[in-house]
């Protein structure tokens, strides 16, 4: 099992960075893959960003293309989420996931594991 812990959220202006991280617990965290995923008011959870089980192969969402860097580091059981340039529709809480020997998908119905979220506010 593994239990996921998100950090780093805030309230920003557009145009600023941020930088989210998701702690895992478990020693089997380098079998998962990890992906990020936001929900805002009002809308169904959307894909971010994934990564795969050795970092090798990303994925990401059109709408973070160019903007958002997901990196993992298997002995620190942490995965990153860079965020530059945010725009206010960035604003959403975000959480990340573990798929057991996944592939980095962008369905949100491939994850265990979730974490609690963290809100990020992005002004304009």
């Amino acid at each position: 099992q593994v239990q996921l812990v998100e950090s780093g959220g805030g309230l920003v202006q557009a145009g600023d960075s941020l930088r989210l991280s998701c702690a895992a617990s478990g020693r089997t965290f380098s079998s998962y893959a990890v992906g990020w995923f936001r929900q805002a008011p009002g809308k169904e959870r959307e894909f971010v960003a994934a990564i795969t089980i050795t970092g090798t192969r990303v994925n990401y969402a059109d709408a973070v293309k160019g903007r958002f860097t997901i990196s993992r580091d298997n002995a620190k059981n942490t995965v990153l989420l860079q965020m530059n340039s945010l725009k206010p529709e960035d604003t959403a809480v975000y959480y990340c996931a573990a798929d057991f020997l996944g592939q980095g998908s962008d369905n949100r119905g491939r994850y265990d594991y979730w974490g609690q979220g963290t809100q990020v506010t992005v002004s304009a």
